[in-house]
């Protein structure tokens, strides 16, 4: 099954076993979500349900994994059962919180794709509104031990590029990995050895993704002659999965997620920072 689905695609799609997910992230994003929603749609919270957000971002980044055996909890108040077929979007071409949503959803071995184009793109496909809240029961917890997709860690990162075992891919724009100007973290630049493919450029001039031919393409273009196994991180480990998505989508086996990212490393004290200016 394809990670992306259109909105023309999504229309059609049968009511029985889809959740729908809104994974829009921002300030007073509750409020928004309760205001206009596609109709049927649950809401997640980047913050509270994506993450488990601790009090030193030098460990773990602005925005760690939460346990396991808290996300099931998660799943299950939102009234997701194994069989479900979900759908997930957020409002910035599945760039936010969506992509991250859809790679732990993933992790749990669950059947999740991503809106193509997001909110936006439904809305003008004619999908149907809602507001309010959306009635649904829990469902039984989903046990499992363990993320079923491949992490690094700090320390992995930094053995795999002293070793040239990984590419490194930073996915931020391209003026945050040179060092220009920093607009979230404490400090501007990058992981010295990290290479930059901006997630932006995973899509077309529409905000939907490329091709996966196009994506196999450029990728194949951009990797080649670099160490295959690929490390992807980005600022805190929510639009290093919008690469991922696109990654998979193309038909690459899955790389690893550096979830810490830019916001741990830059803070750990030690490590050294790298820029372009």
């Amino acid at each position: 099954m394809s990670p992306i689905i259109s909105p023309s695609e999504f229309k059609n799609l049968p009511a029985e076993n889809i959740i729908i997910l809104d994974a829009r992230a921002g300030k007073d994003v509750k409020q928004t979500y309760l205001e206009k929603h596609i109709k049927g749609a649950r809401f997640i919270n980047l913050d509270k349900d994506l993450a488990e957000i601790g009090e030193n971002a030098a460990f773990g980044g602005r925005h760690p994994l939460p346990a396991v055996e808290k996300f099931a909890e998660t799943l299950s108040d939102l009234g997701i059962p194994e069989d479900a077929h979900i759908i997930v979007y957020d409002d910035k071409n599945g760039s936010n919180a969506a992509a991250r949503a859809w790679w732990m959803l993933k992790a749990f071995g669950l059947k999740v794709q991503v809106l193509d184009g997001g909110m936006q793109a439904a809305e003008k496909a004619g999908v149907e509104f809602s507001s309010d809240e959306e009635p649904f029961d829990k469902a039984p917890l989903i046990r499992k031990e363990h993320w079923g997709l491949p992490v690094s860690s700090l320390e992995t990162v930094e053995n795999e590029l002293e070793n040239e075992n990984s590419t490194v891919v930073d996915v931020r724009d391209a003026y945050r990995y040179r060092g220009e100007s920093e607009p979230i973290d404490l400090v501007a630049g990058h992981i010295p050895g990290a290479i930059n493919i901006p997630f932006s450029e995973n899509l077309d001039e529409n905000g939907n993704f490329l091709k996966p031919e196009i994506l196999k393409e450029k990728y194949s273009r951009l990797l080649e002659n670099k160490p295959e196994h690929l490390i992807i991180h980005c600022g805190s480990g929510v639009t290093a999965c919008h690469t991922i998505l696109a990654l998979d989508y193309a038909g690459f086996p899955f790389p690893d997620l550096y979830v810490g990212s830019w916001s741990e490393w830059s803070r750990r004290e030690g490590k050294e920072v790298a820029k372009e200016v």
